[in-house]
């Protein structure tokens, strides 16, 4: 999906008044050895249909295959698409993940299972997801509507649109060439990309 950046806030209206929110990770979420020889960089966000098409058709074998294996180094980078209520589930899911005490993979994965429903009760869905990792509805409300936090992803989407030259979603890179088109993906053209980069870095 095409990128807008600009309606980061709208997140704002899933919840109440804004609290301050000590959680600090890193602006890019990884997993597998940092000293890996390739690394796998994916543009994404849970409010986009084709990134949530991805994750539940292709991610699952990817994860074992690459990431479980030790194979790869994945980064997810957070982006926001669309309008409305994709961009509003989006900021708000991404905040959430970041106040889950260490189940960021997991709290995404949960919001792409649930993304055709989310769409539709995107507060609801959201609560649900974070009851579910431990979280009370006051902890929510303040997690998703805390002002810093809320700045911290804008800087982090533009960041990523400016400096990665990425404009849609999902987009790919490997060892920093971008798998084209930029979209959905089998998991047989990884394989290729993965394959071209481990030859090229030996």
């Amino acid at each position: 999906m095409r990128l807008f950046v600009a309606a980061a806030m709208a997140a704002a209206s899933i919840s109440g008044c804004a609290k301050k929110n000590t959680a600090a990770l890193p602006d890019d979420m990884s997993l597998g050895p940092a000293n890996s020889k390739v690394t796998v960089v994916e543009y994404a966000s849970v409010g986009c249909p084709v990134c949530g098409r991805w994750d539940r058709e292709v991610w699952p074998a990817f994860k074992a295959k690459y990431v479980d294996t030790g194979r790869v180094r994945y980064t997810f980078r957070e982006m926001l698409v669309g309008s409305g209520v994709e961009v509003q589930l989006a900021a708000a899911g991404f905040l959430l993940a970041r106040c889950s005490d260490g189940k960021y993979f997991q709290v995404i994965d949960a919001i792409f299972r649930r993304q055709d429903e989310a769409y539709q009760d995107p507060r609801g869905v959201l609560l649900d997801i974070a009851k579910s990792e431990g979280m009370t509805e006051p902890q929510f409300d303040k997690c998703v509507s805390d002002e810093n936090s809320l700045n911290a992803l804008q800087k982090r989407v533009t960041d990523n649109a400016t400096e990665g030259g990425v404009n849609s979603t999902p987009t790919f890179v490997i060892n920093g060439k971008v798998l084209e088109p930029p979209g959905y993906h089998p998991l047989s053209d990884l394989d290729a990309a993965i394959a071209s980069a481990q030859a090229a870095a030996k």
